[in-house]
């Protein structure tokens, strides 16, 4: 086994463990219907998720450029699929920053769309991934 491979692979691992943490985390606070109640402790949950996915997107990269001197050669599919990627995690941030922040002031329907948001962007980084991942 290269090492390389243990670096990807382990990097795949926290994306991954982001990825559940920034869909699931804001689906359980809407299904079967919005809690509020759990809305905040499952926004720090998020908010670690999406930290986790940008910082390994980032490694994802690194590691690239250490072994194969490198970052890996993106078609134009591959490349506005990551766009997407980094738009939604920077926005789902932001969201979930804001609402972390300022929450506790908002409408309960604002906090409701506000989980909607996230659970829209966390789908949409992962079908974006679908996209990376295959046309890479």
């Amino acid at each position: 086994m290269g090492s390389e491979n243990l670096a990807y692979a382990l990097t795949q691992v926290v994306h991954n463990f982001g990825a559940a943490a920034v869909l699931g985390g804001a689906v359980f606070v809407l299904w079967p219907a919005f809690r509020p109640e759990i809305a905040r402790p499952f926004a720090w949950v998020i908010l670690l998720g999406w930290g986790a996915q940008i910082a390994s997107g980032a490694v994802f990269g690194l590691t690239s450029l250490y072994y194969y001197g490198e970052t890996p050669d993106l078609s134009s599919v591959a490349l506005a699929a990551l766009a997407v990627k980094v738009a939604a995690a920077i926005t789902g941030g932001a969201l979930v920053t804001g609402y972390l922040m300022r929450g506790g002031e908002w409408s309960r329907l604002n906090a409701q769309r506000a989980f909607r948001s996230l659970a829209a962007l966390a789908a949409i980084a992962l079908t974006a991934a679908a996209f990376l991942r295959w046309f890479s």
